[in-house]
């Protein structure tokens, strides 16, 4: 599904090719309106400050609270799929596993990143919005460290890692103790337990003390200045693109007569 085709969220992209947006992180790559920039490790960067981090978590929270108002479930934030527009705000693109469901509705898709999927996902039992909150506190704690949490190169190990619970992570000293608290509240086992999917809704998370001192209304209005922004002179502008070398062999044939009887 493309849900962004019907959003108007300043932080959930129309197409693939418009923005999202993330000091220091991983393979994490960025946008203006329509002009792709390069990854933010190629720039040698990769983590965040707290700030920087509260500031792109803030639009993905924004984002994805516009999403849910319409039924949609994303399932698949990571960096790579935030992107920063030409003033540096953040937005939400690849609607690839997004999915919309009705409320108090359940889907038993297994989709996602390894490293961001939550237990329910992993155990097969049924998923809903509280996925993407278990995510958002995964995002923090990458942005924060320059890895997630659960980070193996075996997706067996990590979806084991994952079923041990947040509770069995040691967090590094750069982490804040309030950054600590809202990662293990978005984080529990139970969905239900999950900063942001209670009778509070995503408000939760906005009035974690973590965000105590961040503006909110000023991140709602575009009038706080981004920690990132790119230089950006129209919408053309491809100096921000990676140079790839072009794919001038042409694809083999298909002759094995497979769609014969079609």
């Amino acid at each position: 599904m493309q849900p962004s085709r019907n959003s108007n969220n300043n932080n959930s992209n129309r197409s693939s090719n418009s923005p999202v947006g993330c000091q220091k992180t991983t393979s994490r790559k960025l946008a203006g309106r329509g002009v792709r920039t390069r990854s933010l490790v190629q720039q040698n960067i990769y983590f965040f400050t707290e700030s920087a981090t509260q500031f792109y978590v803030a639009c993905v929270i924004e984002a994805l609270d516009y999403l849910h108002n319409l039924k949609v479930i994303y399932r698949d934030l990571k960096p790579e799929n935030l992107m920063l527009d030409t003033v540096g705000y953040c937005k939400l693109t690849d609607f690839g596993f997004a999915k919309k469901i009705p409320d108090a509705n359940k889907t038993w898709t297994f989709c996602g990143t390894p490293e961001y999927m939550a237990p329910e996902i992993i155990l097969n039992k049924g998923h809903d919005f509280a996925v993407d909150f278990w995510s958002v506190g995964i995002l923090i704690f990458e942005l924060l460290t320059g890895l997630p949490p659960f980070d193996t190169p075996d997706a067996m190990r990590t979806y084991s890692l994952i079923l041990k619970g947040i509770d069995a992570i040691g967090f590094p000293p750069k982490v804040t103790r309030n950054a600590q608290n809202l990662i293990k509240k978005l984080c529990r086992d139970n969905p239900a337990e999950r900063l942001g999917y209670g009778k509070g809704g995503i408000r939760e998370v906005e009035r974690h003390v973590w965000f105590e001192s961040f503006d909110w209304v000023g991140l709602r209005n575009r009038t706080i200045q981004a920690p990132f922004k790119r230089s950006v002179s129209n919408t053309i502008d491809l100096r921000n693109f990676d140079k790839c070398p072009e794919d001038k062999e042409l694809p083999v044939d298909e002759t094995s007569g497979w769609d014969a009887a079609f």
